[in-house]
Parts: C-alpha cells; sequence; structure tokens
C-alpha cells in the first residue's frame, strides 16, 4: 500500500463499511438504553479524553443532536474546579484519582446515562470514571477499539479496562495505534479512530431519535444556532434541563 490521499480513503470507506456492518446490533441497543434514559427525564453525559473528546462533543450540543446532553472534560477540573491550570497535561488521563473530581463537578442525577470513549480503553481516569459511573447504576455505553484494547496492559490498579465495566461497548474498528498506512521504516499515518467514532455516535443519535419518534414523542433536537430563530428554539428546550446540561466549556 503506497501513502495518498486515496489510499487513506480506501481504508477509511472499507473500515466505515465494516464498522457500520459489525456494530449495527450494538447501535441499537446503546440507543435503547439512551432512549429510556430521555423518556425517564435523563441526560446523556459524554466523556473522551485526548483526541476522543472529538466523540463528546458529537455527542453533546451539536445541530442534530439531542438537546439532554452534556460533557464532561479534563479542563472541567480547571474550568468548575478551581484547580490550576498546570493541573492539565498530557499524563493527567492517566490519573485515577480525577475520575472522582470530574464525577462531582458534573451535574449528574440518577436517571442520567453516560458514553465514554477511548481508543485505548486502558488509561486511570477513564476506567476509574467508568467503575464510579457503574458504581452509582448509571447504564453505560462505551466507545473503543476492540484491537488496540486488546494488546494493552490496563493502567488502572483494578486491571479492568473500559470494555469490561460497560453495558454495551462499540468497537471503532481502529487498528492498534489507530493509524492505518505503513511508512517505510516504521510507524504510520492516517488515523481512523475520530471518524468511525463520530459515525457511531451520530448513528446512536439517529436510533434514539428513531424510537422516541415510533413512540409518539417529539425528539429533543437541536438546530444549527446559526441558522434562523435557531437560538429560539434550542433556548426553550434547553430550560427543561436548567443546570443539568453546559454549553461552552
Amino acid at each position: 500500500m503506497t501513502v495518498s490521499a486515496e489510499d487513506y480513503l480506501a481504508v477509511v470507506t472499507e473500515t466505515i463499511g465494516r464498522v457500520a456492518d459489525s456494530q449495527r446490533e450494538a447501535v441499537g441497543r446503546a440507543a435503547d438504553l439512551i432512549a429510556d434514559a430521555v423518556r425517564a427525564d435523563g441526560v446523556v453525559h459524554a466523556f473522551g479524553t485526548g483526541h476522543s473528546e472529538a466523540l463528546a462533543m458529537e455527542i453533546a450540543g451539536r445541530a442534530g443532536g439531542l438537546v439532554p446532553t452534556n460533557r464532561i472534560a479534563l479542563r472541567d477540573l480547571v474550568l468548575l474546579g478551581g484547580e490550576p491550570a498546570d493541573r492539565l497535561g498530557p499524563m493527567l488521563e492517566r490519573d485515577p484519582s480525577v475520575a472522582h473530581r470530574l464525577y462531582e463537578l458534573a451535574p449528574v442525577q440518577p436517571t442520567d446515562v453516560f458514553v465514554l470513549a477511548s481508543n485505548s480503553g486502558v488509561n486511570g481516569a477513564m476506567v476509574e470514571f467508568a467503575t464510579l459511573v457503574k458504581e452509582r447504576g448509571h447504564g453505560l455505553v462505551a466507545i473503543t477499539s476492540a484491537q488496540h484494547s486488546g494488546r494493552m496492559t490496563s493502567r488502572h490498579p483494578s486491571g479492568r479496562k473500559l470494555g469490561d465495566l460497560a453495558d454495551v461497548v462499540l468497537d471503532n474498528g481502529a487498528p492498534y495505534g489507530d493509524a492505518t498506512l505503513p511508512l517505510p521504516g516504521g510507524g504510520a499515518v492516517g488515523a481512523v479512530s475520530s471518524i468511525t467514532a463520530a459515525l457511531l455516535a451520530q448513528q446512536i443519535t439517529v436510533e434514539v431519535v428513531a424510537r422516541l419518534l415510533a413512540a409518539g414523542e417529539r425528539p429533543p433536537v437541536y438546530l444549527s444556532a446559526n441558522i434562523p430563530d435557531g437560538d429560539a428554539h434550542n433556548t426553550a428546550l434547553e430550560a427543561r434541563y436548567a443546570g443539568r446540561i453546559r454549553r461552552g466549556s
């Protein structure tokens, strides 16, 4: 295989098709879990670290997405928890202790459900956060790479990985190391996990909406803020979840 945009597109296209086919049943189960939570006046909390934060942004607060969604991020420790900015850094996602503070800072209620994303599924903060979510009785959907996670040793003291804790696990289809096009002399270029995780996030959202429509309910879905009346539409829906969903951090 050569290294070119066309080769990357071919790999991405194949991976998307494979993920769509293999994860269809898991997408449905995730949608069932989330639709039940939304019907019970629950909120969907999305959390990812590193590049997996893109998954949380795909779930929470975007046009065409569900209004009862909230994004959790490591920077909440600074923006909401008053910790110094130098607390943040690339190693923070490996620290299990930060999960407790993040959960405390999140506006969580018993009916809420969580979607957590980690390509490796082994870092301490994510595994500890998933542990807390399940200990507190919430539904949990995980998006991870089965291949990458399967070749890793957990960085959590329990030895568990994200996929070990979730009610529903979705495989993003990314290879070990995420990148897809081998380079001469070693290494690779062209990561895919963000693309396939976004696909899964949107498929889940669409299936949740389909379930609400089938039940004769009006789904609480965002309009783009950049179209006429978008702000008014969104503000009216957000009022129902005042204090439970955050935007802008």
